[in-house]
């Protein structure tokens, strides 16, 4: 297949490139040119914010059987790559978000692709990720229609080369050493998707003509927040203390689920619910996810080939939890036993 990618230099773009080129498929990457794609990629160059941004893609007679598509911005953006692309690309897919669901998301029985969505319009400018999803992914069905555009709702993405900096956090964190605050219950069951498998599942789901929304997402319980942890601690050789702290000192410490603590959400409320998605649909449709022994290794291993420091999206903060709060947190939990029963610090 003949693959255009509209990015493909970072993170999923990226994976998807590489999973392409993998199959022997022809790739080109479309992007500003301030990073390189792997060897063997037609490079293009252009803005798709500026006027004539888009020139490149239509400089000769060039088509191809597919687009990718990662943006995350303005609507607006992705209907005049769309309207300009209709008559040169068979498929459109683009990579959406479990967000583009109302929220609070129901905590039992997960989200389906039938979910209630948010508001969003294929014309507007940024105004916030999901409406900006949603409004991306109404550009690509209003232009190539629901038989030729496939929705890629991707939940929590892991993997070598993220670029916003989740689990390299927990990685470097841990690296560090000492007591780390580890967020409870350590047998938590998380959800998430290795950006290759996420890539790997999308080829194939181009090859196989498939259309409409997906939701992408290891299944509730692929691995725990424990197991995620103490890979951390094995791959980086440290010989950190996980001392497991149970939710409610973690947020009497005034510490941010997700945020600064990142993949954590406690497992009552409603954040609760981001762990629990109903990806059936794509697994019926042969999706696989590799195990989180591999996406840790992995990742650590690019970490430590680009000297630790995370290419993070523009304008964007690096999760974390800030020293002086996670000391105050381990404080708290001084002498006491987790809610799982267990000591609270376990060393290697």
């Amino acid at each position: 297949m003949k693959l255009l990618v509209l990015g493909g230099t970072e993170f999923v773009g990226r994976a998807v490139v590489e999973a392409a080129l993998e199959r022997g498929w022809e790739v080109t990457a479309f992007n500003r040119g301030n990073r390189q794609p792997p060897p063997d990629v037609r490079s293009l160059h252009g803005d798709r914010t500026s006027p004539e941004g888009l020139a490149a893609l239509t400089a000769d007679d060039t088509r191809w059987d597919a687009v990718v598509d990662t943006w995350a911005g303005a609507p607006k953006t992705v209907l005049d790559t769309a309207r300009l692309l209709k008559d040169r690309v068979e498929r459109y897919a683009y990579i959406s978000t479990r967000s583009v669901y109302t929220w609070p998301w129901p905590t039992l029985g997960g989200l389906a692709e039938e979910g209630p969505l948010v508001e969003g319009a294929a014309d507007a400018d940024a105004t916030d990720y999901a409406a900006d999803k949603r409004g991306g992914e109404l550009a690509v069905l209003d232009t190539f229609g629901p038989d030729r555009a496939l929705l890629v709702r991707a939940g929590l993405i892991l993997g070598p080369y993220e670029n916003v900096g989740r689990l390299p956090y927990w990685l470097t964190r841990i690296a560090r050493g000492g007591e780390v605050l580890a967020p409870g219950p350590r047998d938590m069951p998380i959800q998430y998707i290795d950006a290759r498998d996420l890539a790997d599942w999308l080829l194939s789901a181009l090859d196989k003509g498939l259309n409409g929304p997906y939701d992408l997402a290891s299944a509730p319980g692929h691995t725990t927040m424990g197991e995620l942890l103490e890979r951390c601690r094995e791959v980086t050789g440290s010989a950190a203390g996980l001392r497991w702290t149970d939710p409610a000192t973690i947020l009497a410490a005034g510490i941010e689920p997700w945020t600064e603590l990142p993949v954590w959400a406690p497992p009552d409320g409603e954040l609760a619910c981001v762990h629990r998605g109903d990806v059936s649909r794509a697994l019926a449709t042969g999706l696989r996810c590799r195990p989180v022994d591999e996406t840790v290794a992995d990742t650590w291993r690019w970490l430590t080939s680009i000297g630790g420091q995370v290419p993070l999206r523009p304008g964007r903060k690096a999760p974390g939890v800030d020293p002086e709060k996670e000391a105050a947190a381990l404080a708290a939990n001084s002498n006491s036993r987790s809610s799982e029963g267990i000591s609270p610090v376990e060393r290697g």
